[in-house]
């Protein structure tokens, strides 16, 4: 090997090592810096903690208001399950209870012969009556009220010129409500006010 090529060769170490050394160097200040801004500024280090200690507590405030309503639908579902549960059941009951009122209606109280037949009907009736009476079913017979459209259906309205306008005179067909909830509305007639006669 020429001196020359030693020369080179040996330049080109020099180099190398002051190449690997200013990286060092530069790796060592950059580690020095990141490590006095941590140590320097504390209140950087707090603010970044309270922070993240914030966005825990409204994900935690979040989290227990989504529970709670959670909670309350549940609970509220159940009540409803256990006082609405049976609507359906007593809506196809209904009719039956119609059927024996108006063949109650139809048969001629004044042969003996039908009396006992009587007697068994309304006993029927009644204790139908009784039992819709103790699952929270109550009737709606609104005959000489005022008109209600929240619990009455209007099939009809007819001059009176003897009662209020806007009064029940006639009930087709009795409501039902169940925990006050409206099951099937009265269908009745109502009352209106006299035409004024023309002169």
């Amino acid at each position: 090997m020429s001196n020359k090529q030693q020369d080179e060769g040996q330049e080109q170490a020099v180099e190398t090592e002051e190449v690997e050394m200013v990286v060092e160097g530069e790796l060592t200040e950059a580690e020095e810096t990141e490590a006095s801004v941590d140590q320097d500024d504390p209140h950087l280090l707090l603010e970044d903690a309270r922070n993240k200690a914030d966005e825990h507590w409204n994900l935690y405030m979040r989290t227990q208001a989504e529970m709670d309503n959670l909670r309350k639908r549940a609970e509220r579902d159940v009540q409803n399950a256990h006082k609405f549960g049976i609507e359906k059941l007593i809506g196809e009951l209904l009719p039956v209870l119609d059927s024996m009122e108006m063949g109650m209606a139809a048969i001629d109280n004044s042969d003996e012969t039908t009396a006992k037949l009587v007697e068994g009907m309304e006993l029927t009736i009644k204790m139908f009556s009784d039992a819709l009476q103790k699952v929270g079913v109550s009737q709606v017979d609104p005959m000489g009220e005022v008109f209600n459209p929240e619990f009455h259906q209007a099939m009809s309205m007819i001059e009176n010129p003897d009662a209020e306008p806007n009064t029940v005179m006639a009930v087709m067909q009795k409501g039902y409500v169940l925990n006050e909830r409206l099951v099937r509305p009265a269908m009745v007639v109502v009352t209106k006010a006299p035409a004024a006669k023309e002169e």
